[in-house]
């Protein structure tokens, strides 16, 4: 065997440009990633919201049109801000009726619901996106408007109807419109609960002569009975 064969590779050097393993530097984040100097985490905004004492500040966040629902992350967090300007008293009595009026999201609506002023309740009464709950809970309020609101919105249960139509305090309108429920309004309601709703509306003493006088040619032998017992025993 030839000294050159026995003669270890001579000079081997390492490659320079060579790097172990995972000593690779990180990719620099996207631009698109970085979160920009002023953002707040929701829960900072949320309570900073929540306890803020600046209308103009509330109304803006009131008005805002909610972020497209493709995007998940704005929406949510649009939504639940609003939660607390809803429920924050220095919301302009305005803005705070139009949340009622306009929101589908039900966490904002219950905030809504137990508001000081009447004319908030009132508008989350008649909202039409509401809770059953809920709508049956406002037609139990101190505040008739807002009863009468509730019992006229159609997500109110048939129990909570059944209760307004035997409520004497409920007004006559109300009630003209409950005894037309399963026959003028509402033709494909559920028949037997239709008709005590009319039945209760023909004997309720803040009926109306001329609610009553219809129901007394109603297509329900029990309603008519109910209502012509009532118009020979009062005249």
């Amino acid at each position: 065997m030839t000294d050159s064969e026995n003669k270890p590779a001579e000079d081997a050097k390492p490659d320079e440009d060579a790097k172990p393993a995972g000593s690779a530097k990180p990719a620099a984040p996207h631009e698109d990633d970085t979160l920009p100097d002023d953002f707040e985490p929701l829960t900072v905004t949320y309570e900073r919201l929540r306890h803020s004492s600046d209308p103009a500040e509330l109304s803006s966040f009131a008005r805002t049109p909610l972020p497209d629902r493709a995007d998940q992350a704005a929406f949510s967090r649009a939504t639940a801000l609003l939660e607390a300007v809803a429920g924050n008293e220095h919301t302009p009595v305005e803005d705070r009726i139009f949340l009622g009026e306009t929101m589908p999201f039900p966490n904002i609506l219950v905030k809504l619901s137990s508001d000081p002023v009447a004319d908030v309740r009132r508008a989350v009464a008649g909202n039409k996106a509401d809770k059953n709950w809920l709508v049956g809970r406002l037609t139990k309020d101190p505040v008739p408007e807002v009863r009468d609101a509730a019992l006229l919105n159609p997500r109110t249960s048939w129990k909570m109807r059944l209760e307004g139509a035997q409520n004497p305090d409920v007004d006559a309108e109300t009630l003209d419109f409950l005894g037309k429920l399963g026959t003028e309004l509402e033709p494909d309601a559920p028949g037997v609960l239709a008709s005590m709703v009319r039945r209760a509306v023909a004997g309720n003493p803040n009926t109306t002569p001329e609610t009553r006088a219809r129901l007394a040619q109603d297509p329900s032998g029990e309603v008519a009975r109910q209502a012509r017992r009532w118009i020979e025993s009062h005249g």
